[in-house]
């Protein structure tokens, strides 16, 4: 993987990461390890077809089960382990599923922050924690692209869990000096995503299966789109340059490739990516979504010298590629 352990800061350092059978999880977790760290990773559920599972990466790090609501095991997992760096990523994270259980939503991604936060100030050895909020977080504003300064105005109950746990983050930095900074990126895409009814896991194998594509919207919906594996990369860096950079606690950064596309050109690249005539079934039945979204990264650029590694069609790429291999 590119620029995994360059400087060897990570060699055999303690690092918790709860969320690692997300698809960011897996895929920070497997960098993790081949930059030498001593990864733990908190797991709720078993979910063998998870990458982290597949992959074989889960058998080359500790594993402590339990729910990341849970304060006490939290705290037990970092003092245990001696945990210096946390990456909390465990959340509920499809808008739909909010939709339908909106208060299993705000339990998972609101009250899992605050106990994670709280276990992290209580333990006074972590030096370093990376929140997972989400470019949701900002709700829908007129003002385009967002910028960190954007006031954060979820209204539907996903986009208010991130909202919430993005504040909750702040303020522990401001009240605490806990050493705590916040991502905000767009809707993630890469291997391991089994989530189906994802626009990108579910393009991919309706193609497969020789199955017209589904896009439950109008197809005019602009999103981020954001490779998983420089979602893990951007994580490491900011919880790398917190260690060093006190006044980097309580910042939000964005990450983006920072460009518009819309659902229509995604699944059209993807049906040109994998030479199929298919064509979409668009069903514009979408609710409680936000429109048009996407982000400025100016201030991961110029504060952490941040790049991505991929463009969109090479994410494309080796995403497609993982399916076939998948689904095989």
């Amino acid at each position: 993987m590119e620029g995994v352990g360059v400087n060897g800061f990570w060699r055999d350092r303690p690092v918790l990461v709860t969320g690692a059978t997300g698809l960011v999880g897996a895929w920070l977790t497997r960098r993790l390890k081949e930059a030498g760290a001593e990864v733990v990773c908190l797991v709720r559920d078993w979910v063998p077809q998870s990458e982290l599972v597949r992959g074989g990466t889960i058998e080359r790090v500790s594993v402590v089960r339990g729910d990341v609501r849970e304060r006490d095991l939290v705290e037990r997992a970092i003092g245990e382990y001696e945990v210096d760096t946390v990456i909390h990523l465990a959340a509920q994270t499809i808008v739909g599923i909010a939709n339908r259980n909106p208060v299993s939503t705000f339990e998972s991604n609101i009250q899992g922050t605050w106990s994670v936060l709280e276990a992290c100030r209580r333990s006074p050895g972590v030096r370093s924690i990376v929140v997972a909020s989400s470019d949701k977080a900002y709700g829908d504003q007129q003002k385009l692209p967002y910028g960190e300064d954007t006031p954060l105005e979820g209204r539907h109950p996903y986009d208010v869990s991130k909202s919430c746990a993005d504040l909750i983050a702040q303020a522990y930095a401001k009240s605490y000096s806990l050493p705590v900074a916040v991502t905000r990126c767009g809707n993630f895409y890469g291997g391991g995503d089994l989530n189906w009814n994802r626009i990108v896991p579910g393009t991919i194998r309706s193609i497969i299966r020789g199955e017209r594509p589904v896009i439950r919207s109008d197809g005019q919906f602009v999103r981020d789109y954001f490779y998983v594996e420089d979602g893990a990369a951007a994580y490491m860096l900011l919880a790398e340059q917190l260690y060093a950079r006190p006044e980097l606690r309580g910042v939000a950064f964005n990450f983006s490739n920072e460009i518009q596309v819309t659902v229509l050109d995604l699944v059209k690249r993807i049906l040109c990516a994998m030479h199929s005539t298919l064509e979409p079934d668009v069903r514009n039945e979408a609710s409680n979504e936000i429109r048009h979204q996407y982000l400025s990264a100016a201030r991961a650029r110029t504060l952490l010298g941040w790049a991505p590694l991929f463009s969109l069609d090479q994410g494309l790429e080796r995403t497609t590629a993982w399916y076939r291999g998948y689904l095989a």
